[in-house]
């Protein structure tokens, strides 16, 4: 191969990888996604990250009561999520097919039936029981301080101050 079609050939990948580097900022930054309760009580919107940016509740959101509606958001954050992972992956698709980087994204991508464990345990809406209500403190005892006593003047033998008029 020539040097000058060497140079052409290495311009013009070059320029596709420049091409398909904007269009990954591009689409990186569109991967926000919505997703909706199937009752429609908590919308969520979260960026390319994962991170929350809106979340809406609508009027049946406070029928549900504090633990049921805390559930539904996780479950509608994490859905989500998923999509929003899904867009970025589509997204660095062109630029990563077949690499391990690739694969590392795509792994880090739970699948629908695999369950989840990030340290904490949800419960489903339906299956929440009332939280008892909190138990009030017992009053702490007033710590009982002393006042210290009056510092006592000595006298020496001899001393012919008159101690009424000095006290110290």
């Amino acid at each position: 191969m020539d040097p000058q079609q060497w140079l052409d050939n290495f311009e013009a990948k070059l320029a596709d990888l420049q091409r398909k580097s904007a269009d990954l900022q591009e689409n990186f930054e569109n991967s926000q996604a919505t997703a909706a309760s199937p009752d429609g009580a908590v919308t969520i919107t979260v960026g390319p990250n994962g991170g929350l940016l809106n979340i809406q509740l609508g009027h049946r959101a406070t029928e549900l009561g504090s633990a049921r509606l805390t559930a539904l958001i996780m479950q509608t954050a994490k859905v989500a999520q998923k999509q929003a992972a899904q867009k970025v992956m589509a997204a660095f698709e062109p630029l990563g097919e077949g690499t391990e980087a690739m694969q590392m994204v795509s792994d880090a991508i739970p699948d629908d039936d695999e369950p989840q464990d990030d340290g904490h345990d949800y419960v489903e809406p339906d299956d929440v029981e009332p939280e008892p209500a909190p138990v009030p403190a017992a009053p702490r005892p007033v710590p009982q301080t002393q006042m210290p006593s009056r510092p006592v003047r000595r006298t020496h033998a001899g001393d012919d101050e008159d101690d009424e008029n000095h006290p110290w």
